[in-house]
């Protein structure tokens, strides 16, 4: 029933309102990507929103959602007639699973038809299912990449095109494009980013009035959803309208040169790459000026259409998150030949500007005005990586802090002490040796190890265990070649049965989860030492990021272990939890790796596809708890590796020992640097060692 919620019912978020609206009005604003944490209305709000589209007209027949009016001339169905006749239906709402294939998203020759029948039929895809309404993905951070590049191609022209299995078509696919996500569970790369139009960030409201009237209003939902629905009718139709008398006046809307300089200059001094947001932007401030009532875009118009296009596409590190800062937006649209914003641009009806939602959300309801809140802060993360050089100490004789563990740090205390503990600042990373996780797996999507996925290259086939995806027709000809006499074939086709199909078992890349035990003792702070550690894994964190992981930290000190991250596709949250990450005390290695084991244990039985690589951080000193035997014992067969942090002119190998303990290769921290065999470099690194002692 969330589906029937009302869209003006929904309290608060003006700034999704608004964006949505604006994809309502203009559909070559190019969708919106919603951000927000778990729990804020972002599913409700844009279920709701298919209800205020205006109703389509459509040829009966047509299974691509032709106009009447304007045909599509190259339609799979058509041709059609210019005067055929059709029917109204509402715009469709179309949700994208995310476990969809790439099939089912764009369409293809329906196999089993074509090798049982004889016959080459097309099946339309979610694509076709979308034209002229809304395509919905929810956590489309969780959608595979090669999905997302099809629909947000898509998007961005108009057309789907399918080539494949000597299929050839094309077809209309213009459709409102809205995804949302939970950055807590991993980022859309950058150049994805940029595909959407707008992105918004939506948190829950810290007003307790607004809280309360969210709860109540979905309370009253719940206890009878249709008298709910009645009492916001009004205000529905009124939206409807709204939104249908936009659509009609957006293409005599006028964009004045010096808007368009405006625009330009603001792009350009945000240093976003490419034009893509000079087009998003100008098209969004269309949108908003037929919105409210306009002829001609004004400067809170660029301003309205910039704070909603920009934030995502300023992002200059995978690690940082999107933001604007709209005071230096003021500045730029003032310096760029603009009217102060609020001026010319105030609204022509006071309550559908862009002073709030831009809509009917802001009007009072049933239950009486509220109060929309304070807009959620942004702004872009700021970098942690002070100095550079990730593989020297920043001097040659340290900072007075001893190598031996328990020993003073240099401020006359004991590291057990809490004074002691200080934050370290992490050098820049760097790019790292790829690792992998031997064997072939059945995981996730990715790109580090190799396993069986949908897409890659074809090794084999199979029976299918369900309907035919991935055909193999080699492979199908085979199976049907033995029995053609005993089925009576007497012609020149080949007789196919159900039993004869076969699929094709491809091998590509699947991302793991990788899982850090940091060693965050006083030790590591000798000589700098934490720098180049917080470097090091801030590196390993970008490649897991890159390579599609899910994400775990542990550190120890003291004399405990902390599961500081839990297994995350959220590499961010890993990146800022590494920079604040305190150093001082003795070093519970043991207690690390049995935390370690126990995470593993825990999501085994989550998700028992995902293999996981263990990468211990550490010098192999073990000063506090009990001997590392044990635990190593638990972690037996896991795939890893130790990354050695000793330094000094005299080396105790402890990091080695641990290495072989659990069975995986060890790697010095000042190797870590891609470049050369990782099997050269082990081997060189034990006669280091040998040498050393």
């Amino acid at each position: 029933m969330i589906g029937a919620y009302p869209f003006s019912a929904v309290v608060g978020l003006d700034d999704l309102k608004l964006a949505l609206i604006l994809n309502a009005v203009s559909p070559r604003v190019g969708g919106v990507l919603v951000r927000g944490e778990k729990g804020t209305a972002k599913s409700t709000i844009v279920r709701a929103l298919a209800a205020q589209l205006p109703a389509v007209k459509v040829i009966a027949a047509c299974r691509f959602s032709c106009d009447p009016a304007e045909p599509d001339p190259g339609c799979p169905d058509g041709p059609h007639d210019a005067g055929e006749s059709g029917q109204e239906r509402p715009a469709a709402l179309v949700e994208l699973p995310v476990g969809a294939s790439e099939d089912r998203l764009v369409g293809a020759l329906d196999i089993e038809r074509a090798l049982t029948e004889g016959v080459r039929a097309f099946e339309p895809g979610l694509l076709a299912a979308a034209h002229r309404g809304v395509l919905y993905v929810d956590e489309v951070n969780l959608l595979h990449d090669h999905l997302v590049d099809l629909l947000l191609d898509a998007a961005a022209l108009g057309t789907c095109f399918v080539e494949r299995e000597s299929v050839s078509v094309r077809h209309a696919a213009r459709f409102l494009l809205v995804g949302t996500m939970n950055p807590e569970e991993g980022e859309l790369r950058p150049q994805l980013l940029d595909r959407f139009g707008l992105t918004v960030e939506v948190r829950a409201s810290r007003n307790p009035d607004e809280r309360a009237e969210v709860v109540r209003r979905r309370l009253a939902f719940d206890a009878d959803p249709a008298s709910f629905a009645a009492g916001w009718a009004g205000q529905e139709a009124a939206l409807a309208r709204r939104i249908a008398e936009a659509r009609e006046r957006v293409r005599q809307v006028v964009l004045p040169d010096a808007r368009l300089r405006q625009i330009a200059g603001v792009c350009a001094a945000f240093e976003v790459d490419g034009l893509r947001a000079d087009l998003v932007t100008a098209n969004a401030a269309i949108a908003h000026a037929a919105w409210r009532g306009g002829a001609e875009v004004t400067a809170e118009d660029v301003r309205e259409a910039a704070r909603l296009s920009l934030p995502h596409r300023r992002r200059r590190d995978p690690f940082d998150a999107p933001g604007l800062d709209e005071s230096r937006l003021d500045d730029l649209l003032a310096e760029h030949g603009g009217d102060e914003p609020g001026e010319p641009g105030e609204p022509d009806d006071p309550d559908g500007g862009p002073g709030g939602s831009g809509g009917p959300g802001d009007s009072d309801g049933p239950e009486g005005p509220v109060n929309s809140g304070d807009a959620p802060e942004t702004g872009s993360a700021e970098s942690s990586a002070h100095e550079s050089g990730p593989h020297r100490d920043a001097d040659g004789s340290g900072t007075g802090a001893s190598d031996a563990p328990g020993a003073s740090d240099g401020t006359g205390a004991a590291p057990d002490a809490p004074a002691t503990e200080r934050v370290i600042a992490a050098a820049e990373p760097y790019r790292v040796r790829p690792f992998q996780v031997p064997g072939l797996g059945d995981g996730a999507s990715g790109r580090r190890s190799r396993a069986r996925t949908p897409n890659g290259r074809t090794t084999g086939s199979r029976v299918p265990t369900g309907r035919l995806q991935r055909p193999h027709l080699s492979a199908t000809l085979r199976a049907a070649a033995p029995y053609q006499r005993e089925r009576g074939r007497s012609g020149p086709g080949l007789l196919v049965r159900d039993t004869d199909l076969r699929e094709a078992v491809r091998e590509g890349k699947e991302g793991n989860l990788v899982l850090f035990v940091v060693d965050a003792s006083g030790s590591m702070a000798a000589r700098q030492r934490m720098r180049e550690v917080k470097a090091a894994v801030l590196s390993l964190l970008l490649d897991a990021y890159q390579r599609r992981d899910k994400v775990g930290l542990i550190t120890f000190r003291g004399s405990t272990a902390d599961l500081v991250l839990p297994p995350t596709s959220s590499v961010e949250v890993g990146a800022a939890r590494l920079r604040e990450l305190p150093t001082g005390g003795r070093t519970p290695l043991a207690a690390g790796l049995r935390r370690a084991a126990e995470v593993l244990r825990v999501e085994r039985l989550r998700d028992p596809a995902r293999r996981p690589l263990l990468v211990v951080v550490t010098d192999g000193r073990a000063t506090s708890g009990s001997d590392v035997a044990a635990p190593a014992a638990l972690l037996a067969g896991t795939a890893g590796v130790v990354v050695d942090c000793e330094s000094g002119p005299v080396r105790l190998a402890l990091a080695l020992d641990l290495a072989a303990r659990l069975g995986a290769p060890a790697v010095r921290l000042d190797a870590l640097a891609a470049g050369g065999g990782l099997g050269g470099l082990v081997r060189d690194y034990r006669t280091d060692y040998r040498k050393a002692v």
